[in-house]
Order: structure tokens, then C-alpha cells, then sequence
């Protein structure tokens, strides 16, 4: 990749990481996105299973206005009419998706150049300083976040930031996964296999019902009985077409799910293989959310190798806050970042095979 490109006077960057069983990334300081991640097949091939794009300068936003791979904030997914209210004074932040403010707004953290902290042969450290006032947030919050490829064959993601005012907050990875792999498919037709036959399990028994605009309804609900539950493994493809109200609002799943697993590090909250390739992903999150999004709106975009990404070609599991989560009050879910507290969160895809 081309290693000479600049946006806004910063040079951007890319980074490899190599660690175990041969698996290695590629990562950019532009939206701290995740270009590469290769991990070995049943028949130890390696496969790169996120899907992006084959120069760096793909990524700026007057080429391809994406969120593929990046870090996701101030507040990654959705804030109603782009509204909330501290201390008693409403903030009005621009809104890029309908009515609402999505991922930060039209110029978030993904279409930022983050620092540089330290490169080492398995992990990376990235910084981004957002300023008061950056896309209408308020205080100054400072970032890092740390990538690392460990001994057991996972990708870890550590967050760590501070803010000098209370600020709506929500930090995720927008990684889109396609566990065959994101090369031409098997049909030779051009494009990316789709992950519709992927197996997911996700230990949650309740998820976010949303309006017609993606913004949650007032109580979460019960996955019981509908084609929401994923706590048995099953094809994503199986029910996505069901005629359910909330699937036709998202064109497929686009929610929250509320984890079982409550911040413990120790328990998978998810769980995605592909019976193609035999490749495993395990997922393990401090936080209390994660987005189920199926690539719904993907349409034909040509990533790496010239190869299409269709609709439903990766699937996106993010860890977060709940959507929304300053003007909800879920006390499991604050979505704020108070002015000298520290937050911190770990994240860690691990892969394995059957």
C-alpha cells in the first residue's frame, strides 16, 4: 500500500502486525481501520475475512464514504434527531442518516488520522484528540486504541479514553466480516461470497426493537419466537427473509442485542463459522451491546482485487452501548463519558477452526 498520501496535512499510514499460526493485519492511522486480517483455513490457507479496499487513498471519503474497518465514534450508531440534553442545555448535532445522527456524524472518527503511539511486531497504538465542538460534541476527549495479535490466535482491541466535560460516548470497530473470505467467490462472477450460510450465535435473550428510522422503542424485547434469536446456532440467511416487522425496517438485521454476558471477558458473546472454509470467530467484549448488521445496504462497491461487495456479502458484530443510550437512561447502558472518568474496554475476535 501506498504509504506517501495525506488528508487535512496528516500522513496516512499503514502497519503490519504478525502473530500467531500466520495470521497477520494490516492496519491504517485513518479511522484506525483494520485494512487486512488474514487468518488460516481447515487447510491452513489464509484467508483475509475483512472486507475493504485495495489502496489506502480508497478509504478517504471523497473516493468511498465507508466505515469499513474503522473505529466508530464520538458515538457509534445512532442518536435520535441528532438530539440530547446535559445539564439541563439540548445539543444539536448535524444528522447524516434520515433524521438522526449516525456513527459520530458526517465527519466521525472514521475520516480522522489518529497518532501514532507505538508499532510493534504483534500490536499497534493509535491516538485521536477530539476537540470540544468536534461535530457539535462537547469537551475534548482523548483516545487510544490498541490492536494487538496474541499468542492464541485473537485480534484484541483495547479503548481507553478520557474527556475534560461529560460527553455522549460510544466507541466501537466496523470491521465487515466475511469468514470464506472477502476474494471472488466460487461462481468466478466477480463478486464476494455472500455470508448468508454462515452459522451465528449470539448469548442474548433480548434485543432492541427500533422505529422505522433505526432508533430503539422504549423496552427491549424478547428474541423468543422470532427470527431475532440466535441463541442457537443458526444460518444468518435462514430467517433473515422472514416476514417480521423488524427485519423489513432494517432490510435484514441491523440491532442490538442485550448481552447475557454483561461485560464478562471470560464468556464468547457471539460466535460466527463458516462451514466453507471451516473458519471459527469467537467474540469476547467488556461491553453491554452488540449491533447485529448484515451488510444490508452494500451494494456493489468494488473492494480489494476488484472483487464486488454485494448486499449481505459481511456480516458486522459491534460491540457498544446501546443505541441512543443518552436520551434513554438504561442505567446498564449510560452511553456517557463523564467529565475525569476513565473508560476502558476490551474487545477480542479469536479464531480457531473445525
Amino acid at each position: 500500500m501506498n504509504n506517501d498520501l495525506h488528508y487535512k496535512g496528516k500522513a496516512i499510514k499503514a502497519f503490519r502486525l504478525t502473530g500467531a499460526n500466520g495470521m497477520d493485519a494490516v492496519v491504517t492511522n485513518f479511522g484506525a481501520r483494520i485494512v487486512t486480517l488474514r487468518v488460516a483455513d481447515r487447510n491452513s490457507t489464509l484467508r483475509d475475512v475483512v472486507q475493504g479496499f485495495h489502496t489506502l487513498a480508497d478509504y478517504l471519503p471523497e473516493n468511498h464514504a465507508s466505515d469499513f474497518g474503522a473505529v466508530i465514534g464520538r458515538y457509534a450508531n445512532r442518536i435520535a434527531g441528532g438530539r440530547f440534553t446535559l445539564d439541563g442545555k439540548q445539543f444539536q448535532l448535524p444528522v447524516n442518516n434520515g433524521p438522526n445522527c449516525l456513527h459520530g456524524g458526517p465527519n466521525g472518527w472514521q475520516y480522522q488520522v489518529f497518532d501514532l503511539l507505538e508499532h510493534q511486531s504483534n500490536s499497534l497504538t493509535l491516538r485521536l484528540i477530539s476537540p470540544d465542538g468536534d461535530n457539535a460534541f462537547p469537551g475534548t476527549v482523548t483516545l487510544t486504541v490498541r490492536y494487538t495479535l496474541t499468542d492464541n490466535g485473537a485480534l484484541r482491541i483495547d479503548y481507553h479514553a478520557t474527556s475534560d466535560a461529560t460527553t455522549p460516548f460510544n466507541v466501537t470497530n466496523h470491521s465487515y466480516f466475511n469468514l470464506d473470505g472477502t476474494q471472488m467467490s466460487p461462481a468466478d462472477d466477480g463478486c464476494c461470497s455472500l455470508i448468508l450460510d454462515h452459522l451465528l450465535t449470539i448469548d442474548a435473550d433480548r434485543y432492541t426493537p427500533t422505529d422505522n428510522t433505526a432508533i430503539p422503542l422504549a423496552e427491549h424485547a424478547a428474541v423468543t419466537g422470532t427470527p431475532m434469536d440466535f441463541r442457537n446456532a443458526k444460518a444468518i440467511g435462514k430467517e433473515i427473509g422472514a416476514d417480521f416487522e423488524q427485519l423489513h425496517i432494517g432490510h435484514g438485521y441491523d440491532h442490538n442485542y442485550v448481552l447475557n454476558t454483561r461485560g464478562d471477558l471470560s464468556r464468547p458473546c457471539a460466535r460466527l463459522e463458516s462451514p466453507a472454509s471451516g473458519i471459527v470467530m469467537e467474540l469476547h467484549t467488556s461491553q453491554p451491546g452488540l449491533q447485529l448488521y448484515t451488510g444490508n445496504f452494500l451494494d456493489g462497491v468494488m473492494g480489494k482485487e476488484g472483487v464486488s461487495y454485494p448486499r449481505q456479502s459481511a456480516v458486522c458484530l459491534e460491540t457498544q452501548n446501546y443505541p441512543d443510550s443518552p436520551n434513554r437512561h438504561w442505567p446498564e447502558s449510560p452511553g456517557l463519558l463523564h467529565a475525569g472518568e476513565e473508560f476502558n474496554s476490551t474487545t477480542t475476535f479469536k479464531f480457531s477452526t473445525i
